[in-house]
């Protein structure tokens, strides 16, 4: 649950935070909710990182009410939790992905100042972005293209990890951007591309293994990221042979009944 500054300073590493201290509040996961583990790549990314020290710097950028709190919320695992309901939360969760730990510090910090220089600061200090729009939003899809121009502008020597997110993919009759138009958005900008639904959970899992895989991408050697994919190749093809087998019992199980 969110602490006060000294617990944060405590808690989280002063490279992350820098000048953020006084502004945002930590809710660190608890083990004891669901695991999120990953053995094979997703729709958005894929490959691996090689220490489970790595904390990496996560920022949620979009309009607001796009639902970037609410999937903030859900990666930390306290969406049901009537204590953090104000924006300008800063969550703490290491998660499974490809078989390996990754710790993730997730900002959503983008509205909680109304100057310029948060916003200025977020678009420096991340090692990852993600870029929320609404699907039943029009305006915030338009300024979602705004943001990613900015943030070329920030970090024109830089590749650094980003992945446009469509939020509220359920509200089908709502709907004011298509599929089709977030991909060649997505295309158009470099960058890679989801959509999720905050409301029901879907793709949020994805959406924030991707960015892991995304970040280890550019992070890491050559050699790490062809390991992790041999790797996952391996694994998913025992997946594929236990799939094989148990449909031969099934089919075998029917064929006697």
């Amino acid at each position: 649950m969110p602490v006060d500054d000294r617990d944060l300073q405590a808690s989280v590493p002063p490279a992350a935070l820098g000048e953020f201290s006084p502004l945002v509040r930590c809710t660190s996961y608890n083990p004891e909710r669901e695991s999120w583990a990953s053995d094979s790549s997703d729709s958005v990314t894929s490959s691996g990182s090689d220490s489970d020290s790595h904390l990496y710097k996560v920022m949620l950028l979009g309009e607001h009410g796009v639902g970037k709190t609410s999937l903030a919320r859900i990666f930390g695992g306290v969406e049901d939790c009537p204590d953090v309901e104000e924006a300008g939360n800063t969550y703490n969760r290491s998660i499974i992905v490809d078989g390996e730990e990754a710790s993730l510090i997730v900002f959503d910090i983008w509205e909680q100042d109304d100057g310029q220089w948060l916003q200025n600061h977020c678009m420096k200090m991340g090692d990852a972005y993600i870029i929320v729009y609404s699907v039943t939003d029009k305006v915030s899809f338009e300024k979602a293209s705004e943001l990613r121009i900015q943030l070329r502008r920030a970090r024109q020597t830089e590749d650094i990890p980003i992945i446009l997110v469509g939020n509220k993919s359920d509200l089908v009759r709502s709907r004011e951007v298509s599929v089709d138009e977030g991909r060649a958005c997505a295309v158009v900008f470099d960058c890679k591309f989801i959509e999720t639904s905050a409301a029901l959970h879907h793709n949020v899992k994805d959406l924030f293994e991707g960015i892991v895989r995304q970040i280890r991408l550019r992070k890491d050697s050559k050699e790490d990221n062809a390991r992790r994919m041999a790797n996952a190749k391996r694994r998913e093809s025992i997946s594929k042979k236990a799939k094989r087998f148990l449909g031969r019992i099934v089919a075998k199980n029917n064929k006697k009944a």
